[in-house]
């Protein structure tokens, strides 16, 4: 009986989720991504989509345990301190490479191509990890390869999505390696690329880093939805490959963000 139950329950897509935890989530998330240190608990309830008597009943519940601190004066909640030692916990025992891993390997079998995450450090993409799913032909890039923050796909990518004001001060440089050699460089074909990147969620180059290697690539973001890297797909696919490998990949990308930290629901507004 009970197993029939659980079948049952699978096929009308049961989903265990416990609703007092999921708004206290989005409680957390909602002070975490507020461009107010401070708010009030109107509009953290307006926010998430609660009542004000549930927003309270969560609020104090996160106060006991100091991942809430309240304002006495202002009457303002804002995340406390007590988060400290559970993100310091993470981030000394996060490996972003086996967390990714999986991802990488999911799309470079399914692809036959390789796989690649770039990491920004400065104005280097740092290739820290890869997997090839195609055994015949390999890729010649090694772990800690780096590449200049614009050259090919990559650099498309990342330029597309980050904030207006640096790709401006990035456009206006005398030298940018998109097209590889600076003297190839057309400002209103990359443009209109930039834009199509941001319209479909990844870049393209065709051949223009390596003759018979084409690429796509995607941003990935990380915590407080701020750009950490992107994600990487070469090989020797079709042109006509280009499209559909390159919307795996950003749905790859995207999935690799989440288990980062992004919030989904931040998605519209970083793909926009």
């Amino acid at each position: 009986m009970a197993e029939s139950k659980k079948k049952k329950e699978g096929k009308s897509g049961y989903k265990p989720l416990v609703p007092a935890v999921e708004q206290a989530s989005r409680v957390l998330i909602c002070l975490g991504r507020s461009q107010q240190f401070k708010m009030t608990l109107t509009e953290i309830c307006r926010e998430v989509g609660i009542y004000k008597s549930k927003g309270y009943s969560i609020l104090n519940t996160l106060m006991q345990f100091g991942f809430v601190e309240k304002d006495p004066q202002t009457k303002t909640y804002a995340l406390g301190p007590g988060l400290l030692s559970l993100s310091r916990h993470l981030l000394d025992h996060l490996d972003i490479r086996e967390r990714v891993a999986p991802f990488l390997k999911e799309l470079a079998v399914d692809t036959q191509s390789t796989a690649l995450l770039g990491m920004i450090s400065a104005e280097q993409v740092f290739v820290v990890a890869k997997h090839e799913g195609n055994r015949d032909i390999s890729i010649t890039i090694r772990l800690g390869h780096r590449f200049h923050i614009t050259a090919g796909a990559h650099g498309k990518a990342i330029v597309a999505f980050m904030p207006e004001a640096e790709r401006r001060r990035i456009l206006s440089r005398k030298k940018l390696f998109f097209y590889r050699d600076p003297a190839h460089m057309d400002m209103g074909k990359l443009k209109k690329e930039l834009e199509k990147c941001r319209g479909q969620g990844f870049s393209q180059d065709i051949g223009g880093l390596q003759a018979g290697i084409n690429a796509v690539s995607a941003p990935l973001f990380g915590p407080q939805e701020k750009m950490v890297g992107c994600v990487i797909l070469m090989g020797t696919f079709s042109e006509g490959l280009v499209e559909t490998n390159g919307l795996k990949l950003a749905e790859t990308a995207r999935e690799i963000s989440s288990a980062l930290g992004v919030d989904k629901m931040a998605f519209s507004s970083l793909y926009s």
